[in-house]
């Protein structure tokens, strides 16, 4: 599982930046990132650092309904990512292996 953490930490930096960008050209009156596509990167695992930015840079921290799509992004990721560990986790299950056949001995 070390590949979904790389995954996560890759996105979370991406989406982090992304929302460092929106708050410097909401700052400067520049065109802005648009929301869909902060949530579209915390959907993609990376959410963290969404969140992350929301704290520190004190930006998409107050409107309500930015936030309740965000949740809501969040929870679709982390069902997608339970389900996806799941399927993983029991495909490498010993039970889930075919046993190996005993040797046929040919028939004489």
């Amino acid at each position: 599982m070390l590949w979904l953490a790389s995954l996560y930490g890759a996105a979370s930096v991406a989406c982090f930046i992304a929302y460092a960008i929106d708050k410097s050209a909401a700052i400067h009156q520049r065109r802005r990132i648009s929301e869909r596509t902060l949530l579209v990167l915390g959907l993609c695992c990376g959410w963290p650092g969404g969140l992350l930015a929301q704290r520190w840079l004190r930006h998409k921290s107050r409107k309500t309904g930015f936030l309740v799509r965000f949740w809501l992004t969040v929870l679709i990721n982390v069902a997608l990512v339970a389900v996806l560990a799941a399927t993983v986790l029991t495909d490498m299950s010993p039970e889930a292996r075919p046993s190996p056949s005993a040797p046929s001995i040919p028939a004489a």
